[in-house]
């Protein structure tokens, strides 16, 4: 690939030549200082501020926002600038500010709380936001089971008048309420269920023009010119191409046609840097992770699990797949910040230990084990020394690299069958959500699709002690012993390793630093911009 250096004025030049006026930004939630409008309460002047460009990694065509779009990187990231909550979360700190509400929520006892909405707050048709479509929104997301378990403390949701909504609470829930409100978006009550699954309107910065979320597609966004919050559109549009390749997405930045991209392949990172364009590597929790078919002999032997773990040297896989760009895992959570507070060193923490490795298989009666790694093609830089570790244990693995369908493993309809895999090499980051430890860890270990149709390890006692300990910790107001109880879920976890990460990985965008005023990017997945303007 021909190596393209570019200067600021030459970039501008070309981008105006093609049409797609300079500004990108990838990964960003707003700056951190969450910038406010010169004239709080009127959406920005954005005739003459250009226009957003990005090149993102996901595909997804789920656009409704009920159920945190089912997780998709894509949506979500579109979400964010489209929709409010009552509350929203700055991705850069995790820090959590007004988005619909005017206030922080209001106690009335221990488990009834008011939130009184924004005054004058629109969608983007110039309908007035209710009571009444909170509400909706509310009941919606709580009957889906993705964004239902996290929310499932509310058991109901009231307008007690035209403004005030009342949240009606199983059990005191003190510590997170505004940080789980904010995963819930707000659009009118009147959109049919078409509409939300096709072009639905929120009362956010921006609104959709077109969305096809196809590879190869597009997402279209024009601001909401009745938008009264805090970050206001700071440019005349936004466009956002889905580019899944890795090489593609490279040759659109160096080549111009993007200021940013998503998810900079460590093979291209020097060729962007070397166009002009700066490559940022932000810490972040995102897992690289095995998950094992607990129902499945001899998996169902949590020696033979933790043998997976001491039998892989992550410290060369970081050095030689990742280069150097991750850490290794020693705990649930990472040792950086923001992250600190949560941290806590798992009682059981894996070494790369062949021996011990070999050990635990002889024990587990286990030793020559023939399986099948079906590895995700997002794992394809880490996996080849991943399986000579293992192989170099005894363990006979067979490699199936596809992309992973993962409804191919949701529940069966009969609790017995045995799902088509042993072993998983994939990767995720529900930080995308929140950093709130019981979000994360219900994630991946609540009464879900992961614990009953994938790794399976619902039907274990240890899944239910760990269960039980995450409600003490949910219904705990000291922030001191909430850790404590969260502290003996993270040890549980690591010793049992149903579904477990092999390190933190950090999250890798380019960008033209010098065209994009108040950007910065995050350490998650997806695209943020609020706050951020092109340089014109």
């Amino acid at each position: 690939m021909e190596q393209v250096k570019l200067s600021r004025r030459s970039f501008l030049a070309g981008t105006a030549a093609t049409g797609a006026l300079a500004a990108l930004a990838l990964s960003g939630c707003g700056s951190g200082d969450k910038q406010v409008a010169e004239n709080e309460g009127e959406a920005a002047d954005t005739a003459d501020a250009g226009i957003i460009t990005a090149a993102l990694a996901n595909t997804s065509t789920n656009v409704n926002p009920v159920g945190c779009n089912g997780g998709s990187a894509l949506m979500l990231a579109a979400t964010w600038h489209v929709f409010e909550g009552l509350y929203e979360v700055d991705l850069h700190d995790y820090s959590v500010y007004n988005g619909l509400a005017a206030g922080d929520p209001v106690k009335v006892d221990d488990t009834t709380w008011t939130v009184a909405l924004r005054e004058g707050a629109l969608y983007s048709d110039g309908s007035e936001v209710t009571a009444s479509d909170v509400v909706n929104a509310f009941n919606l997301n709580l009957a889906d089971s993705t964004c239902g378990p996290f929310i499932d403390f509310v058991d109901t949701v009231e307008a007690t008048d035209a403004t005030t909504v009342q949240f009606n609470l199983k059990y005191p829930f003190d510590n997170l309420l505004k940080t789980r409100f904010a995963l819930v978006k707000v659009f009118p009550e009147s959109l049919t269920e078409e509409q939300l699954t096709t072009m639905p309107i929120g009362s956010g910065p921006w609104k959709y023009e077109s969305v096809d979320g196809n590879p190869g597609g597009q997402l279209i966004f024009t601001p909401n010119e009745h938008y009264n919050g805090t970050m206001p559109a700071t440019a005349s549009r936004m466009e956002w191409s889905v580019l899944v390749d890795n090489d593609a997405r490279t040759t659109a930045i160096v080549d111009g046609t993007v200021l940013a991209i998503a998810n900079v392949p460590d093979a291209n990172a020097e060729l962007i840097e070397n166009a002009g364009a700066t490559v940022d590597y932000i810490p972040g929790f995102n897992q690289p992770f095995l998950m094992f078919n607990t129902r499945k002999a001899p998996f169902n032997d949590v020696r033979v699990r933790q043998a997976f773990f001491y039998a892989i040297d992550v410290e060369k896989m970081i050095a030689n797949a990742l280069n150097g760009h991750a850490a290794p895992l020693t705990g649930f959570m990472p040792n950086y910040e923001p992250f600190t507070s949560a941290y806590h060193k798992a009682s059981t923490v894996y070494t790369y230990d062949p021996q011990k490795a070999q050990d635990l298989l002889a024990e587990a009666g286990a030793q020559g084990l023939s399986f099948t790694l079906w590895t995700n093609t997002t794992m394809a830089a880490i996996a080849p020394t991943i399986i000579e570790d293992l192989t170099a244990v005894g363990l006979n693995v067979t490699n199936r690299q596809e992309a992973i369908t993962w409804a191919e493993l949701n529940p069966p309809s009969d609790p017995s069958t045995i799902l088509p895999f042993d072993v998983m090499l994939t990767g995720g980051d529900p930080t995308c959500f929140s950093i709130d430890p019981d979000l994360l860890m219900t994630w991946w270990y609540g009464d879900n699709l992961w614990t009953k149709g994938r790794s399976c390890w619902a039907d274990t006692p240890e899944w239910a002690e760990l269960q039980t300990l995450l409600q003490q910790a949910r219904e705990e107001s000291d922030a001191s012993k909430q850790q404590d109880l969260w502290n003996q879920c993270y040890d549980i976890i690591a010793e049992n390793v149903p579904l477990y990460g092999l390190c933190h990985q950090q999250q890798a965008t380019g960008y033209y630093a010098d065209m994009l005023e108040n950007y910065t990017p995050i350490g998650t997945t997806g695209l943020v911009f609020l706050g951020t303007t092109p340089v014109a």
